[in-house]
C-alpha cells in the first residue's frame, strides 16, 4: 500500500474526532478493549510505560524513550497531537518507522474494522478517532517488533483510551486546570482522572506538583492500588540548569540517592519545566532498569529533541533575516508562565514579539496578564482550523490586560504578518498558546 499513513488519514475522517469536534461523555474504555481483542491484544506485545499530565507529558515521554533506545532498546513512541507529519505520533525515538510497517499494520486493521457489524459494538456506541489512531499504534509496534514502548496519555488518564495498556511503570507529571468541561471544574477533580492511569502493584513517579491537594490524591490513590509511588522532588536535590545561548543547549546537572553519582549532561530541550523533566524521565527510566548506566541516561537526554517545545528556529528560506523563531506549544497558564520564564533568561535585553492563539477551554482571562510589559508587539489569532476556538474571548481578554495588540481571526494572514514584521524589525518571534498554532507556522515556514 502506498503511502499508508495519507491512506490512514483518509479512512480516518470517517470517524469522530475528538481533537477536532470535542464532545462530552465519549470516553469510554469498552471499546478499545473489544477492538484490541480482535487484533489478539497487541497492546500487550512490549513492555511499556505509560505518562499522564497536564504539561511536559510529551517531552517526558520522548526523553524516556531516548534513554531506552539508548540502551540498546527497539522503542515505539506513541504521543499527540503532531506538528508537521502524522506519523510523529507513532513513531521511534530519533526516527519514523520504514514505509513498509505502516503500511503493513494498516492492510491488517482496515479490512477488520470495516467489517464490524456496528449493533455488535459496545453498547453499539461508534469507534472514534483516536481509538482508530491509538490502536494503529499497537499494530504498528506489533509489527515493528519493539521491544520497549511508551504511551502519552491523549486526554485525562482513567477513561483515555491509552489506558487499556499493561504498563511496568507510570508517571504522573505536572496537574493544573484544563480542559475542565470534560474532566472536572477543579484541579483535585482532573487529578483524580490522572490518577487513573496508577495500576495495582505498579510503581508511579509523579513529577513536582503546584498543589498540595493533587499531591494527596495522587499520593491515596497510589496506596490504594498498592503501588510503589515516588515524588521526583523527595528524590532528587542539587538541581540546576545553565544556558547555553550560542548553542540553543542547557546544562543539566541533578543529583539522586537512585544514581551512583551526578547526573549532567547538555539538552536541547530547554527550561525550568525540561530539567525537571529530566529528572522524572531519568528516575522512571533506572526504577525498571536499575542496572542502567548514568552515562546511557545522560546520552539519552542528550538526544532527546521535539518540535514545538522552545523550539529556536533559525535560518528561515522564506524569512532570511528574522532573527530567531520561538515555538513553544505550551497552553496552560503554568507552562506559559515557564515558557516566559525561559524566554526571559535567555533574551533578557532583546526585542521580542509574540504571536498568541489558544483553543476555546483556555484560562485565557489569566494568561494574558502574562504578557505585560514585555512584548514590542503583540498578534492574536485563531490556532488554525482544527481546534475550536473563541477569538472574542481572546480579544477580550487582551483588553481587559490592557495590553496593545493586532487580532485577526486569518490565521495564515496574521501569521505572514507577525513573520514579516519581526523580520523587519529585527525582533525575535516567540509563538506560542497551542500545538495547533505552531504546526500552521510550520506549514507557513515550509519546514
Amino acid at each position: 500500500m502506498e503511502n499508508a499513513i495519507q491512506a490512514l488519514q483518509e479512512w480516518l475522517d470517517d470517524y469522530l474526532n475528538f481533537e477536532r469536534n470535542p464532545q462530552k461523555n465519549i470516553f469510554w474504555l469498552d471499546t478499545i478493549d473489544y477492538l484490541c481483542k480482535r487484533f489478539d491484544n497487541p497492546q500487550d506485545c512490549a513492555p511499556c510505560i505509560h505518562i499522564a499530565g497536564s504539561k511536559g507529558k510529551g517531552s517526558v515521554s520522548k526523553m524516556i524513550s531516548c534513554i531506552l533506545q539508548e540502551a540498546g532498546y527497539k522503542v515505539g513512541l506513541y504521543t499527540s497531537p503532531h506538528i508537521t507529519d502524522f506519523r510523529e505520533r507513532i513513531s521511534m525515538p530519533d526516527k519514523f518507522f520504514s514505509e513498509k510497517v505502516y503500511s503493513d499494520a494498516l492492510k491488517i486493521m482496515m479490512p477488520s474494522i470495516d467489517s464490524i457489524i456496528p449493533e455488535n459494538l459496545p453498547a453499539e456506541r461508534p469507534i472514534t478517532w483516536f481509538e482508530l489512531v491509538t490502536l494503529y499504534a499497537f499494530l504498528v509496534f506489533r509489527q515493528a517488533k519493539t521491544n520497549w514502548n511508551v504511551f502519552e496519555v491523549g486526554l485525562g488518564g482513567r477513561l483515555d483510551t491509552t489506558n487499556i495498556v499493561r504498563p511496568k511503570l507510570c508517571c504522573i507529571t505536572p496537574i493544573e486546570l484544563e480542559h475542565t468541561e470534560f474532566l472536572g471544574d477543579t484541579v483535585e477533580k482532573i487529578a483524580a482522572e490522572k490518577a487513573g492511569i496508577i495500576k495495582n502493584c505498579t510503581p508511579v513517579i509523579i513529577s513536582k506538583q503546584n498543589y498540595e491537594n493533587v499531591k494527596i490524591i495522587l499520593r491515596e490513590k497510589a496506596i490504594t492500588r498498592y503501588a510503589p509511588y515516588y515524588f521526583v522532588d523527595e528524590l532528587t536535590k542539587n538541581c540546576s540548569y545553565k544556558f547555553d545561548e550560542k548553542n540553543h543547549k542547557m546544562h543539566v546537572h541533578f543529583e539522586s540517592e537512585i544514581f551512583n553519582r551526578p547526573i549532567e549532561t547538555d539538552m536541547s530541550l530547554l527550561g525550568t519545566l525540561q530539567l525537571e523533566n529530566a529528572c522524572q524521565a531519568a528516575i522512571a527510566v533506572r526504577k525498571v532498569l536499575p542496572n542502567l548506566s548514568e552515562e546511557i541516561i545522560e546520552r539519552g537526554l542528550s538526544k532527546a529533541k521535539l518540535p514545538g517545545r522552545f523550539e529556536i528556529v533559525e535560518n528561515i528560506k522564506n524569512y532570511p533575516d528574522l532573527p530567531h523563531l520561538i515555538l513553544d506549544g505550551a497552553h496552560t497558564l503554568n507552562s506559559i508562565r515557564l515558557t516566559l520564564d525561559t524566554l526571559n533568561k535567555m533574551y533578557d535585553d532583546k526585542k521580542v514579539n509574540l504571536l498568541f492563539a489558544c483553543a476555546a477551554d483556555k484560562d485565557i482571562a489569566d494568561i494574558s496578564l502574562l504578557f505585560k510589559n514585555r512584548f514590542e508587539n503583540i498578534y492574536v489569532t485563531k490556532p488554525g482550523s482544527v481546534k475550536k476556538s473563541d477569538i472574542n474571548s481572546e480579544t477580550e481578554a487582551f483588553k481587559n490586560a490592557g495590553l496593545k495588540f493586532s487580532v485577526d481571526p486569518d490565521y495564515t494572514k496574521m501569521i505572514k504578518k507577525a513573520l514579516s514584521e519581526s523580520e523587519k524589525e529585527g525582533s525575535i518571534l516567540l509563538v506560542t498558546g497551542s500545538f495547533y498554532l505552531v504546526s500552521e507556522v510550520c506549514k507557513i515556514i515550509k519546514r
